[in-house]
């Protein structure tokens, strides 16, 4: 059963075991293959070194099958019989000195192996059980984050772009229900839900009652309607922003309670056509959509020494102003003159870290 995120202040006592899976957080630490390759280097260590001298001091045991000195095939029998406790008893110190040597070397590295063994059984069984902590942990602090359905191209590109503008990968969830998609979105550091957002319960699961805003970036529309529709019901108040391939289904968007509908083949048919007759103008515009370089629109405060003046004669180049709910062009008459709340859209210059 899912449990309702953010529905009155209660705090959940216990950890959610039902959503590790649907859940992923990301890795904190290496990966457990690195870990797993790390313990077991360190057992087989634990190992030769207890085989070595075991070898080193063979005058000081016996094998009760042979008469032969102890080989060293013999000695990593022995450090191995030894160190997993099985000890059949074949080869035992019999001098003090080997006595000693395995009271004082032997034993310690005994421990070091179990504990490797044991440590490592351990954190598999209790792996769903930390992962499930971990979760709701995540769930109990996710504030004003952004939400992402779908990572394929657009939404991997809101993605970066988010990213690029200074937002935090544990500000963003993506929700998707494709395997490689979602593992990409983790290698990035965010915390990713598999399902379907067409469904409440996902999108529950994804934090959408707390959070800023959602970007719908499905590859259908009807997709993205079904969505929209699903995302104002449960937050009537948050932001959504939505991509479609056809614009005779902005108005379906809108209906559903969408914010901002982007037409996603319309403006990539503007730019293909531009680029044929003013290719200029495309790179220019690319330029200003790409926050990792060159110029990128951006959004400040109005700052107290700019109050009063007029946003044509700022030192920033000025593109519009959003007053309250409003948006106004530049040279809209209404905002020739700035008042405290408005926030200025303009253009700035991104510098790069080899640029400082």
């Amino acid at each position: 059963m899912v449990t309702d995120l953010g529905r009155g202040n209660h705090r959940r006592p216990f950890a959610d075991p039902s959503l590790v899976g649907l859940v992923r957080m990301p890795e904190t630490g290496g990966s457990p293959a690195v870990a797993l390759l790390r313990r077991l280097l360190i057992a087989l260590g634990a190992l030769v070194a207890a085989a070595l001298v075991v070898y080193a001091g063979g005058d000081g045991y016996v094998d009760n099958n042979s008469d032969t000195p102890i080989s060293l095939g013999d000695a990593f029998y022995y450090a191995t019989v030894s160190l997993s406790t099985t000890g059949y008893g074949d080869i035992v110190p019999v001098t003090p000195e080997a006595r000693l040597l395995t009271t004082i070397v032997i034993t310690p590295l005994r421990l070091l192996f179990l504990i490797v063994l044991v440590g490592t059984t351990v954190e598999l069984l209790t792996e769903r059980s930390r992962q499930a902590v971990r979760i709701e942990r995540w769930r109990s602090r996710v504030r004003n984050h952004t939400v992402v359905v779908g990572y394929g191209t657009k939404g991997r590109a809101a993605v970066e772009t988010l990213l690029g503008d200074g937002a935090e990968p544990s500000d963003i969830v993506v929700v998707d229900t494709d395997r490689a998609q979602l593992d990409a979105a983790s290698a990035l550091g965010l915390v990713t839900v598999t399902g379907n957002a067409t469904r409440s319960s996902v999108l529950r699961i994804a934090g959408l009652q707390q959070a800023a805003a959602i970007i719908v970036a499905t590859n259908r529309d009807d997709t993205a309607v079904l969505v929209t529709l699903t995302a104002r019901e449960l937050a009537p108040e948050v932001r959504i922003v939505a991509s479609v391939r056809e614009s005779e289904n902005v108005h379906l968007l809108r209906q559903s309670g969408a914010n901002s509908v982007i037409v996603s083949a319309e403006t990539a048919g503007r730019l293909l056509g531009m680029a044929t007759t003013t290719p200029n103008i495309v790179e220019v515009v690319e330029d200003l959509l790409t926050p990792e370089a060159g110029f990128a629109i951006s959004e400040r405060p109005v700052e107290e020494s700019e109050v009063g003046g007029s946003p044509r004669h700022l030192a920033d180049i000025v593109l519009g102003v959003v007053r309250g709910d409003d948006l106004y062009r530049v040279d809209a008459s209404a905002v020739d003159a700035l008042e405290r709340g408005d926030r200025l859209l303009y253009i700035r210059k991104v510098t790069l870290p080899d640029e400082d």
